[in-house]
């Protein structure tokens, strides 16, 4: 499997080469040369495996210039129960027959993006040891890509992690995992501006590309496609576990299907009945997370409808309305209780209307680099906008109004606290449900995270694990700077 840009550069790449890269030489992003379609007969086989093996299989379709045994110690070494808490590693929960949320914050740091980014440190020291170099890798975060990276590279050899975040937009709890840290191979970088300023100066130096070459710069935000390509596994563990006969709420359904494994093998001979379609509800605020669910799509996974959800910074909602991308600006980002999606460039969405573009490199780069940055937005034409209804996207919106409800409703219905993100998650999808189509939630973070809101809307502190109480009362470690391109690239050099 090769990698080429977004932005028309079809030089072939191997994965390890990207996974130590980050954006392509021409601003573009990296994405396969194709999507492996994986036969339904297949599907039927991975629905039995464990979630590592499962992930094997999935990784093995992108990457064939690593090792299979090497590959498979690796992702067995990642995704086990003592890393994420339950040996299913993101078990489905029932909220209603056909409505389940998919548990994928049971990592070390509380939330999703453990799930990609303890797969990711455990590539790079792999890499890395075995071309005998060292990394620095820059990031931006607002606030659970912080953590989860720096969790997953802390002690790592030949890795240094240069960590941007908003000064003063995160959390109280996800400031302190962050910055609590003393591991002198993890720098923290609080920038005074918004998430969208820190993103800025991470591809500013990305694409200085003698300075990136020189001081051996890399991503781990989900421009690096090795940090996509590990959430597309968990699509695959939902599908399987919301169609199984066994699953909990099934009976409720208002239809019952065939087995999973007949429906997949074909056995009743009509097209029209060989799979069954599950739709996943998705917070977005960088688009990778959905982006991922698009791409286990297009591999074949029967996925009817991706409903995107965003808070009160509805750029994407909008996009996915109207067809006009139309960021705002750092004074128009609002700040709101679920602050991880306070996002309005959503770097990872370059990839995705990639595809919509039936891949024009040309076209893309057109639109991302010519009319974005000179007119501050770019408007899909007729005939594109109308494609988007092919790819199954749906969207909505969340305001802190909406997410209280969402909490309490969860609460008293199922006994079950959620966050303030993947209440917008379910809000949306409610919206959105469908009669015997299985709605699958994605979990983002826990309660924990963001006890403020969760007292707003329970009266009560949510629980969390012992070894994080009191986090934020312990020293902290971090550089307050100004939203500068040079004075970080400044920094790095001083500190790698």
């Amino acid at each position: 499997m090769k990698y080429i840009s977004t932005r028309g550069d079809k030089t072939p790449r191997g994965f390890s080469d990207i996974l130590l890269e980050g954006l392509a030489p021409d601003g573009g992003l990296y994405l396969p040369t194709h999507y492996p379609m994986v036969p339904r007969a297949t599907l039927a086989q991975w629905s039995k495996l464990s979630y590592a093996d499962l992930a094997f299989e999935v990784l093995s379709l992108f990457i064939d210039d690593i090792p299979a045994n090497d590959l498979y110690e690796i992702v067995h070494r990642t995704y086990t129960p003592a890393v994420f808490g339950t040996p299913e590693i993101a078990p489905l929960k029932t909220l209603q027959p056909g409505l389940y949320l998919e548990a994928l914050s049971n990592g070390p740091t509380l939330a999703f993006k453990d799930m990609a980014m303890q797969l990711l440190g455990n590539l790079f020291e792999y890499e890395l040891a075995r071309r005998g170099e060292t990394l620095n890798i820059l990031g931006a975060t607002s606030g659970d890509t912080g953590s989860a990276a720096e969790y997953a590279m802390r002690g790592k050899r030949g890795v240094n992690v240069f960590m941007l975040s908003p000064k003063g937009r995160m959390s109280a709890f996800q400031q302190a995992q962050m910055f609590s840290l003393q591991d002198a191979n993890i720098h923290n970088i609080a920038i005074v501006g918004v998430f969208d300023d820190c993103q800025d100066i991470v591809k500013a130096v990305s694409n200085d590309l003698e300075f990136k070459r020189r001081h051996k710069i890399g991503t781990v935000n989900s421009i690096n496609w090795a940090r996509l390509l590990a959430q597309v596994v968990y699509y695959f563990a939902g599908y399987f576990q919301a169609t199984s006969p066994d699953a909990p709420g099934r009976a409720g359904m208002e239809s019952r299907r065939m087995g999973l494994d007949s429906r997949l093998m074909g056995l009743d001979g009509d097209k029209s009945q060989l799979d069954e379609r599950v739709s996943f509800a998705v917070p977005s605020g960088n688009f990778g997370n959905i982006c991922a669910g698009h791409v286990a799509r297009m591999m074949g996974l029967p996925i009817k409808r991706l409903v995107l959800a965003t808070n009160e910074n509805r750029v994407l909602d909008e996009f996915f309305r109207t067809g006009i991308y139309r960021p705002r600006a750092s004074a128009e980002t609002f700040e709101t209780s679920s602050p991880s999606m306070d996002i309005s460039k959503a770097s990872n969405f370059e990839r995705f209307v990639f595809d919509l573009l039936g891949r024009d490199g040309d076209r893309t780069r057109e639109m991302f680099k010519a009319q974005l940055e000179k007119q501050g937005f770019f408007q899909l034409s007729p005939a594109e906008f109308a494609r988007i209804s092919v790819y199954g996207f749906q969207s909505g919106h969340s305001t802190h109004a909406d997410r209280l409800a969402t909490i309490r409703r969860t609460w008293e219905a199922n006994g079950l606290m959620i966050d303030t993100h993947t209440a917008d998650g379910l809000k949306v999808a409610r919206e959105h449900l469908e009669p015997s189509v299985p709605m699958i939630v994605l979990e983002t973070a826990l309660p924990a995270k963001f006890a403020e809101t969760i007292v707003e809307a329970l009266g009560r502190e949510p629980d969390r694990p012992a070894a994080l109480r009191g986090i934020e009362a312990l020293p902290k470690r971090f550089k307050v700077m100004t939203a500068d391109a040079a004075a970080v690239k400044s920094y790095i050099t001083e500190h790698m």
